[in-house]
């Protein structure tokens, strides 16, 4: 295990961290009987204190056992966008015993089939304007499904008659998205039910047994090389990076959170949800990333921690607006996913004061492995590894470790790394391997460590353009692009070429007022000047935007596959 990271490690922060050995759910019980008067969350105005959010997970969990028959281990699908009803549901399968199976809200048809079938799961709680996504799995896997309405938080709360939620909302109810206003539908297919009615029952759920090495949530990979696999983890796991990431910026528990990554995904799971409920902080929740809605809430509720990956902040900073919000209140800033442009964290220094904070995870590490150090983190860099982490760097073929400053595939052990792939044991056997005694996965990841043991990513193992033998890594390319001031994003694929075999292509998009300013050979001449000869994209194709996950990464794949269709066609 190297060591070189040490004398850069945080600041007053022990290098083990002791975990309650509790499941998650002990979170919910503390703080609402540490601060039962405390606001937790906040949507579009509505509050729920701790106290009235562990009375509706109580509900909604019991309804669930005795309705629904969920019992210890059974996967219960949440199929939600951000909202008070995803924490709930989410915290509410855990008190009846079940394990989350987190869906990406995009997910349709085959996709959402595949998740159903291979979780085995037999009940779901989604929202209403995904019903149409999910009602063909009843009675084809699906044996009952709530349906929420995220209006129900807006008007009042979820329980018919006494809901504790405050009727703040109206004079912000206009920014919040249409499906969020959009009023309760009644025409539910049969197997189904209206939240709010499963809540109005009252159930009260019957004494926990979950231990912390039990199954707590499977959240799907992304499927870019295949069927998406569920990866288990335990109680233990999550709670781990749920409470690392808080000792790690020395966060107090009146930190205001804003909640506008994903929450089906590990990174807005584990930082906007679980870490602030163990923390009995507060989260500001946007159900879709707005930058103006972003900016309002940052500056209306004093938002001192954001957790953006970098496309979000690259949307914020070209705000037009930007400099007549007050976002003096925030006091961190961090993220991953992909690498941050140099001149995007420069612009974001000048503005706030403040560095960006990058890290490193997988949803089999369920968020980090990797962190930047608060007060010396270094920039396009996934940081030292995490709390409890081995991390090291080996040959990809031979597995034999490199040494400083090689390139090669990064391999982690510890605390948060998953059990393994649900129902898939080859795959299982495929991602892991063993060093001196200890269990390493395989990311998939091409990194290097530097002379203070902090990691660089170099790229995906399979993403590498070869460009007449000189090996091109595509993230690279694309963090040098956004210093050109006329580019707001770039992806870099490679291209056919009969002479190089591949080549070097640019898909950008422009900043506002920049179309018809630069064509593609002052790009090219920009980049000649900026960087060396052979990672220079020798085609540039411009876009209106670029497709992007639900989790708000650059899908490159699918530009990438475009590239090879067009090149068959011609």
């Amino acid at each position: 295990m190297s060591t070189l990271h040490w004398p850069h490690w945080p600041k007053g922060l022990a290098r083990d961290l002791s975990v309650p050995q509790t499941d998650l759910y002990a979170n919910v019980e503390i703080s609402a009987w540490r601060w039962p008067d405390k606001i937790f969350l906040i949507f579009y105005g509505a509050t729920l204190t701790f106290a009235q959010f562990k009375r509706e997970c109580e509900y909604l969990a019991g309804y669930l056992q005795r309705v629904c028959g969920v019992r210890k281990g059974d996967r219960v699908l949440l199929y939600l966008q951000n909202s008070p009803q995803f924490i709930i549901t989410f915290y509410a399968i855990l008190r009846a015993g079940g394990v989350v199976v987190p869906v990406n809200p995009m997910n349709r048809g085959e996709e959402l089939k595949h998740l159903v079938l291979d979780s085995g799961a037999r009940v779901a709680v989604a929202a209403q304007d995904l019903m149409v996504n999910v009602a063909p799995q009843l009675g084809a896997g699906l044996d009952h499904l709530v349906v929420v309405c995220y209006r129900d938080y807006l008007d009042g709360g979820g329980q018919a008659g006494d809901s504790g939620v405050n009727r703040a909302a109206a004079e912000n109810e206009h920014r919040a998205p249409d499906f969020v206003c959009a009023p309760r539908r009644d025409d539910l297919p049969p197997g189904a039910i209206a939240w709010a009615t499963a809540l109005e029952a009252q159930y009260l759920a019957s004494d926990r047994v979950t231990h912390v090495d039990d199954l707590c949530v499977m959240p799907y990979t992304s499927g870019t090389t295949g069927n998406p696999k569920g990866c288990m983890h335990t109680h233990r796991s999550v709670m781990h990076n749920a409470v690392a990431p808080l000792t790690w910026f020395g966060t107090p528990n009146d930190t205001v959170f804003l909640a506008a990554l994903p929450l089906f995904h590990v990174t807005g799971m584990q930082g906007s949800m679980n870490g602030p409920l163990y923390l009995g902080a507060s989260v500001v929740i946007l159900a879709r990333w707005d930058r103006t809605t972003a900016l309002h809430a940052i500056e209306r509720y004093r938002v001192n921690a954001l957790s953006l990956i970098a496309a979000m902040v690259v949307d914020l900073l070209a705000h037009p607006e930007l400099e007549s919000f007050d976002l003096s209140s925030v006091q961190r800033i961090n993220g991953g996913g992909a690498a941050m442009p140099e001149a995007v964290a420069a612009r974001l220094y000048d503005l706030l004061g403040l560095h960006y904070v990058e890290g490193y995870g997988m949803t089999e590490t369920i968020a980090p492995s990797h962190l930047n150090p608060p007060d010396r983190p270094k920039r396009q860099c996934l940081g030292i590894p995490f709390v409890g982490v081995d991390a090291r760097v080996i040959d990809p073929t031979s597995l034999e470790e490199l040494p400083q400053g090689e390139t090669g595939e990064i391999i982690v052990h510890g605390p948060p790394v998953m059990q393994g792939y649900w129902n898939q044991p080859e795959a299982t056997a495929q991602a892991f391997i063993e060093r001196e005694g200890k269990r390493f996965l395989r990311t998939g990841d091409l990194g290097r460590v530097d002379e203070d043991g902090y990691f660089f990513m170099v790229d995906r193992l399979k993403r590498m353009i070869n460009a007449s033998g000189f090996k091109v890594w595509p993230a690279e390319v694309e963090a040098l692009l956004y210093a050109h001031p006329a580019i707001h994003e770039a992806c870099i694929i490679a291209a056919p070429d009969s002479i190089r075999g591949e080549t070097v292509k640019a898909v950008v998009v422009l900043r506002p007022g920049w179309a018809g300013q630069v064509d593609e050979q002052a790009i090219i001449g920009w980049a000649r000047e900026h960087m060396a000869a052979y990672k220079v994209p020798r085609q540039v194709s411009f876009v209106e935007t670029l497709p992007k996950s639900g989790t708000g990464k650059v899908q490159w794949r699918l530009l990438q596959d475009q590239e090879r269709e067009r090149a068959r066609a011609n």
